[in-house]
């Protein structure tokens, strides 16, 4: 609310350059009460409250492509000292599907073909061909029954290493979870308390600006009639200075 010469209520909106937290360089400050501002609750202010925090993340210097960049940057890896773990991190960077192995070619034996029935080196790699099947197959057997005797102990002993993990990381979790309950009552009660001193201090504030507002409607009103009885004197040919100047001297005495 302004008066016809200018002048600024106290019940209007401070000007743009009295809001540093509006402006660009300062637009990542939060300010928010969010135990007693009760306002949200209202479609009118709800939907005003989304526009304007719609506005600020456009007007935000943070992006959601560089959410990062604040983070000190990843450790380059080098594998001078593992090149076959090398060229597997390269295959899983550049999305290619991993090399499959050949083991049927590697164990399977085949009787030498008609042409070589009588060659002693064709005999001797379907002999050495065969001896790798059947190691290999004795392998399987012997994990099979190492799997057998040694696998249920060996299961029991994992999930107990995994228990007692899941247990300290859910003893950690709740720790934090303890913290933030913690800091969230406190900022609660916090709240709540300065609530009181905050709506007494506003309610004086709606005092303080109806009053200035009746102050100033009745300084119109005085200058509005003294301005009609100047025109008044004026008309009737009195001076009111020299009246003024006149009863001076008596108000000294």
């Amino acid at each position: 609310m302004a008066t016809n010469n200018g002048d600024v209520l106290m019940l209007e909106a401070a000007p743009e350059a009295t809001k540093p937290w509006a402006s660009a360089a300062n637009a990542e400050v939060i300010d928010a009460l969010p135990y007693i501002d009760d306002d949200y609750g209202n479609p009118l202010i709800k939907a005003e409250v989304d526009r304007l925090v719609e506005e600020e993340m456009r007007r935000s210097s943070k992006k959601p492509a560089d959410f990062l960049k604040d983070l000190p940057p990843l450790p380059k890896f080098d594998f001078e000292n593992c090149p076959v773990l090398g060229k597997e991190y390269e295959r899983v960077r550049a999305g290619k599907p991993p090399v499959r192995i050949d083991f049927e070619s590697r164990y399977k034996h085949e009787l030498p073909p008609a042409g070589k029935k009588n060659d002693d080196a064709a005999w001797k790699q379907y002999l050495h061909k065969t001896q790798r099947s059947l190691q290999q197959k004795k392998i399987e057997l012997e994990n099979l029954e190492m799997m057998s005797k040694q696998g249920p102990e060996i299961w029991r002993q994992n999930n107990h290493r995994l228990e007692v993990f899941l247990t300290r990381m859910q003893r950690l979790a709740q720790e934090q979870n303890e913290e933030i309950e913690k800091v969230n009552r406190e900022r609660k009660y916090h709240q709540q308390t300065t609530a009181y001193e905050l709506n007494a201090l506003s309610q004086e504030w709606r005092q303080l600006c109806v009053k200035n507002m009746e102050i100033q409607s009745a300084c119109a009103v005085l200058e509005t009639q003294i301005d009609s009885l100047k025109r008044e004197a004026s008309e009737r040919g009195w001076n009111l200075e020299e009246k003024l100047e006149s009863v001076k001297p008596l108000q000294s005495q």
